[in-house]
């Protein structure tokens, strides 16, 4: 069983997409190894898992994932030990990649989306999912339509609904990127087939099986060009602070 003493939980990193929407600049890189501000988006991702406490970090790649195996290897030049869990000839989808990751895991872990930067402290987060009893955990931010669509609806620190594909004008709230999971709630997750995190997701929510911790931060990604731009001044801004490496 998870000691909270041991440190931050171990962390799932989403890299398997094709990442149609940043072409030609995808064409022959993958997503994690884009450019930003001189440096793969990746190693943004893992110096703040690592200023955050993680130590231990499995990465799911599918396109292109050997190009980001050998940028990072084992991780040990950012502290961490980093393993890989590859799709295979079919890509799996996030559901299914985290599927086939599960033998990585023994317990709970973070998920966190390939593309997303989150300025958030992630104890907090793995405060709420172990005080909250139930097997997986979803952080939401109220983004009223600003950064992407709202997918959430969030009432009293409760998530009462989820659905990616077709919100409703009560959704608010967004998927803010990160997830805490219990490796049991893919054992319906069909192997070696693709498969949709925010199925999983919605699942779970209808079944009252996903707790939820609303962060204040707005969050940054570079699943486009506007959102990679975005990052890039974000990031910009925080070296100039000192507020990173």
């Amino acid at each position: 069983m998870f000691d909270p003493a041991d440190g931050l939980l171990p962390v799932a990193i989403l890299a398997g997409g094709i990442a149609t929407r940043l072409l030609p600049v995808t064409q022959r890189l993958p997503k994690a190894l884009v450019d930003v501000n001189g440096r793969p988006f990746i190693e943004w991702q893992l110096e703040q898992l690592r200023k955050e406490g993680a130590s231990r970090v499995v990465v799911c790649v599918g396109h292109f994932g050997e190009q980001i195996r050998d940028a990072i290897g084992n991780g040990s030049r950012f502290g961490l030990k980093v393993d890989w869990a590859f799709d295979g000839p079919t890509l799996l989808g996030t559901a299914g990649a985290l599927k086939r990751a599960r033998p990585f895991f023994d317990g709970p872990f973070f998920v966190l989306y390939g593309d997303s930067y989150l300025p958030i402290e992630w104890r907090p987060v793995q405060e709420s999912f172990l005080e909250s009893g139930k097997p997986a955990l979803m952080t939401v931010f109220r983004n009223d339509g600003q950064f992407d669509r709202s997918n959430v609806e969030f009432e009293e620190g409760r998530i009462k609904a989820y659905n990616k594909r077709h919100p409703t004008p009560k959704m608010q709230h967004i998927d803010y990127g990160l997830g805490v999971f219990h490796p049991t709630v893919f054992d319906d997750v069909p192997e070696g087939q693709p498969a949709d995190l925010s199925d999983l997701y919605s699942t779970l929510a209808e079944r009252g099986r996903l707790a939820a911790h609303e962060v204040h931060q707005r969050f940054f990604e570079i699943g486009s060009f506007e959102g990679l731009q975005a990052a890039r001044e974000y990031l910009a801004s925080l070296a100039l602070r000192g507020k990173v490496d």
